[in-house]
């Protein structure tokens, strides 16, 4: 289970899913588990998936733009429950007929996504650019396009869908793009898999430069909002990725992870940045999972998280750059519930160079460090490797790893130092990236014990989930001069080593 394996058939999937889901059985019983007696998620992936589920033709209005307005559109929730209806918006400039093609991500037997349904075919209309508001604010009052009430057996997972102009005979002007939206449950399992999707919208420049970080006055401001009524536009960081157009930042960042733990056969759940004000989201589960770039946290995220801690939920920081800024929710034009965020200020633990250059806001939040074991530094962006200082630490059990032993280009682009002073808290990896190749900052990865027998791994990379799967349909990134390898077997046993150690 240590290597990133080629597809299988269905069948030896399955063998090999059912055998980890009783391995996991067999550590007993837990209230917070779901019964080992059927692994729904072994199930799901044990169902045929697609060979045509990514974007193969998209164009976007101009050179270096983000939007592609032949066909985009958004969804009215970032996360939905079965039973349910989503609205989706679409527009089409100028109006043209299409479809939409809902896919659930996942492993299906090493294609990446499985076709629940298509709806339509529809006639398309050009839907009006929303005006500027107060705080930069573009939030889109788009018509409903059509509507989905979501199947009962709809497994809980990131659903893309891909919006293909239908355009008759001419099939290579069939533009496409995706909407994306989380189907979540209330039911208990294993492992809670927390999208990042407010990072994802504080980075959206739709319709041209409208994100948390474009304002006149500077990229770090407090008085900017975004809406999720409206729709993504292309990945605008780090390197150039076309099927971002539509998806967030989900293929970037925690589709190899996602597509890495159903592989496996973990019994896992998913969850909006949003779901998790609610204090009781991440209690249903024994590990809570945050992945990618996760930089945006209501305070009330933090204070559930926090509490899990306390109650005894693992959690692993899969993630860089994670729980950074506090950035409210706040209701749609229309009252939908948390719809739109701001960047109200900095969690704490400031130094005074960090205050200067991250300020001055309103609202500083508790040290992140106290959550997480490390916290974003400064510099805070760079490249490097992750070096392995404590090989003794059970963490790196079975991985045959030295002191000093590295994963190359595993750190970066953004990182966590400065670990906090928790009684048992480890420092398992540290060392140097360069900021802008030449500027260096220290980071730390560490693990915490929690009250209850739990624990708190800390990788302090965005690029962990690079080191687990390079799944279809994934473009890998590089940034700062530095660039990740790809799935390496040593990341996938670190990470089966904390979830084992999570699992109970």
């Amino acid at each position: 289970m240590s290597k990133n394996r080629s597809p299988r058939g269905r069948r030896d999937f399955l063998k090999g899913s059912l055998a980890a889901s009783a391995a996991l059985a067999a550590c007993g019983p837990n209230d917070a588990v779901s019964s080992p007696a059927r692994n729904r998620v072994v199930e799901e992936n044990g169902k045929e998936g697609s060979l045509d589920w990514q974007l193969t033709r998209v164009r976007l209005d101009k050179r270096d733009g983000f939007r592609s307005p032949d066909i985009e559109g958004y969804c009215s929730h970032q996360s939905i429950e079965a039973g349910e209806t989503l609205r989706l918006m679409v527009s089409t400039n100028p109006a043209q007929k299409y479809q939409i093609e809902i896919f659930r991500m996942g492993y299906y037997g090493g294609r990446g996504a499985r076709l629940m349904t298509t709806l339509g075919p529809f006639d398309g209309v050009a839907q009006p650019d929303p005006d500027i508001q107060d705080l930069r604010l573009r939030e889109c009052g788009w018509e409903t396009s059509a509507e989905l009430k979501i199947p009962q057996d709809w497994l809980s997972g990131v659903y893309l869908g891909r919006l293909t102009l239908l355009t008759g005979s001419d099939e290579l002007s069939a533009w496409q793009s995706y909407v994306v939206f989380v189907v979540r449950d209330a039911r208990k399992a294993d492992v809670l898999f927390q999208c990042s999707d407010n990072t994802w919208q504080a980075y959206n420049r739709w319709p041209d430069d409208y994100s948390l970080y474009t304002h006149p006055d500077g990229s770090l401001v407090s008085n900017v909002e975004v809406s999720f009524d409206r729709p993504y536009g292309k990945y605008a960081q780090i390197y150039e990725n076309p099927q971002s157009v539509g998806s967030g930042e989900f293929l970037c960042w925690e589709y190899p992870a996602c597509y890495w733990l159903e592989s496996h056969g973990y019994d896992v759940t998913y969850c909006s940045n949003s779901d998790m004000i609610d204090p009781a989201q991440p209690l249903r589960a024994r590990a809570f999972v945050s992945v990618g770039h996760d930089e945006y946290w209501d305070l009330r995220q933090y204070q559930s998280a926090m509490g899990a801690v306390g109650a005894g939920i693992s959690q692993l920081y899969l993630s860089g750059n994670s729980v950074c800024f506090v950035s409210p929710f706040r209701e749609s034009h229309d009252g939908r519930a948390n719809r739109i965020i701001t960047r109200a200020g900095r969690y704490g633990g400031l130094t005074e160079e960090e205050r200067t250059k991250m300020g001055p806001f309103p609202t500083e939040g508790p040290n992140e460090n106290l959550l997480m074991g490390a916290r974003t530094i400064t510099p805070f962006n760079g490249g490097g490797d992750w070096i392995v200082t404590k090989p003794e630490h059970w963490i790196f059990e079975g991985t045959g790893m030295k002191k000093g032993d590295r994963v190359p280009g595993l750190v970066g682009w953004e990182f966590h130092g400065d670990p906090a002073a928790i009684p048992g808290l480890e420092v398992v990896a540290e060392g140097i990236a360069l900021s802008g190749g030449v500027r260096p900052a220290h980071w730390t990865a560490t693990v915490y014990p929690g009250p209850k027998g739990n624990v708190v791994f800390n990788a302090a990379t965005i690029f962990w989930a690079q080191g687990l799967s390079s799944p279809p349909g994934h473009m890998p990134p590089w940034s700062h001069w530095s660039r990740p390898h790809g799935p390496d077997e040593r990341v996938q046993r670190i990470t089966q080593n904390a979830l084992k150690r999570a699992l109970g």
